[in-house]
């Protein structure tokens, strides 16, 4: 995973990953967004349509293993679950595509389809303008900060009763190599389900983690992981313009989470990994979208520093 070829996206991605960390207080070792999160392992299972698609071999395999994290967003490691700045919550998926773990590829989704701003440099504006107390001229003047923000954003009842959503474009590829671009989405099978406001004050700092442990337990946690498929005149490169929703959606195949990564080992294996926005497989490519660049930057530059602060412990 290199970081990118524009040497000004790496310069803009590593003062983001050093004002997030600014902002939060974030310790070494942890994640300056989404800081607060557990692993688990699974499978994934294709659809039969998920071939026609994509010659990735996740969409071709019978299954595949895969880990996913779970987490909370800012760079609050230790944010009470029930703090609404815990929202967004954050969904991602590492397919494992070798038995030794080095081959692998990401999908990355967090539970709201809105992202403030088109561009890192953009975000960037928007974290300045937060912490100069000139927030509120700059939702009057970018409607995407504004949409996101305003966007509703209940407390999950689990993380598994979560919708999340990947807000940018990819192409998915065949064997004919005809370009399919979609959005990933992310429904869980046990139902769309929220606390009220009044349900969550009695629920405790760590109440998403343990339910989670505790409904694996009992059983699987299930998800569709689906795709939005764009039309011809469909906006590809800019996260922030949504596609209509009478889009068709298709369903690429079954995500199960098995059990909980053990919280000592969970803990280790954050500091080591790093998800790529960018794909790297064949079947599926990136679209002309900033952010992805961006994005696959602020998480290389930040993992190199949580694997650095992890030799040293």
């Amino acid at each position: 995973m290199p970081l990118s070829s524009d040497q000004s996206v790496n310069e803009t991605a590593g003062t983001l990953v050093k004002t997030l960390q600014g902002a939060f207080g974030t310790p070494a070792g942890y994640r300056p967004a989404h800081a607060k999160g557990r692993l688990t392992k699974g499978t994934f299972t294709p659809s039969q349509e998920a071939a026609t698609l994509s010659t990735a071999p996740h969409f071709n395999n019978a299954s595949t293993p895969i880990l996913t994290r779970f987490s909370n967003s800012t760079g609050l490691h230790a944010i009470p679950d029930t703090d609404p700045n815990a929202n967004p919550r954050g969904m991602a998926v590492r397919f494992l595509l070798s038995s030794d773990g080095h081959k692998h590829t990401d999908i990355i989704a967090h539970s709201t389809s809105h992202f403030p701003m088109r561009t890192g440099e953009g975000f960037l504006q928007m974290l300045g303008a937060i912490g100069g107390g000139t927030i509120g001229e700059f939702l009057a003047q970018n409607p995407s900060a504004k949409a996101f923000v305003e966007d509703p954003k209940p407390a999950p009842e689990s993380f598994g009763t979560e919708r999340y959503f990947g807000v940018t474009a990819f192409k998915l590829i065949d064997r004919e190599g005809k370009e399919t671009f979609v959005r990933y989405r992310i429904v869980p099978e046990a139902g769309y389900e929220t606390l009220s406001e009044e349900e969550l004050k009695g629920k405790g700092k760590d109440y998403l983690f343990e339910e989670l442990e505790a409904r694996l337990k009992s059983g699987l946690v299930s998800f569709k992981l689906m795709a939005q498929v764009a039309e011809e005149d469909d906006v590809t490169d800019d996260n922030t313009v949504h596609w209509p929703e009478e889009r068709k959606q298709v369903e690429l195949g079954t995500i199960e989470v098995e059990e909980m990564v053990g919280e000592k080992e969970s803990k280790e294996e954050q500091q080591r990994i790093i998800f790529d926005p960018i794909p790297r497989v064949e079947g599926v490519d990136v679209s002309a979208d900033p952010l992805l660049d961006m994005r696959a930057a602020i998480y290389l530059i930040s993992g190199k520093e949580r694997r650095a602060a992890a030799s040293t412990a």
